[in-house]
């Protein structure tokens, strides 16, 4: 899959000597017409791509059918096409000597029009998680001014605005060759 942006939120020093732990991760690119399919994070103030880690022994796809399945309860997932690979350095909050890359492989794909409940996780409930239909705009919008005025943001707003912005060029524009 061909990579359209590489993050670095760590130091030179961090990228040469940190112990690196390779994250596989899928999202799930689901438009109609200018509106595309986000999870809205309340505690973060956020809009993100559907997805999340690949577990073991899953494929991308099996991964990106269980995380979309999951977080929106989105039904009869097909056309899954690969769109490109976002890479991310950064440090591990958890274990600061470790590095983490993390590869997010991002598909574009269709769904039924109905939806099952969602199946989320204990946190991401905690987080005030909800599935939205969104216009891209408005959430590249919306994103962009948490990240001027939010101190609770984290780092993963910056890949998700990217790829809101990345689709809006490239995929829903249609004056693009």
């Amino acid at each position: 899959m061909q990579v359209i942006k590489e993050f670095n939120f760590v130091d030179e020093l961090a990228l040469n000597q940190h112990q690196r732990v390779l994250r596989p991760a899928t999202r799930a690119i689901v438009t109609k017409g200018q509106n595309i399919l986000l999870l809205h994070t309340e505690r973060y103030r956020d809009y993100s791509l559907p997805g999340g880690g690949v577990d073991q022994g899953e494929s991308l796809q099996q991964a990106l059918i269980r995380e979309l399945t999951e977080e929106t309860g989105a039904r009869e997932i097909d056309n899954i096409t690969p769109y490109g690979l976002i890479r991310e350095f950064r440090t591990n909050y958890k274990q600061t000597d470790q590095l983490i890359e993390m590869l997010s492989y991002c598909f574009t794909c269709t769904i039924d029009d109905e939806f099952d409940q969602q199946n989320l996780e204990d946190y991401e409930i905690a987080n005030g998680m909800t599935v939205h239909w969104v216009d891209i705009k408005k959430a590249i919008a919306y994103n962009k001014q948490t990240m001027a005025e939010s101190d609770k943001k984290g780092i993963s707003i910056v890949r998700e605005t990217f790829l809101l912005e990345h689709i809006a060029e490239n995929l829903l524009n249609p004056s693009c060759g």
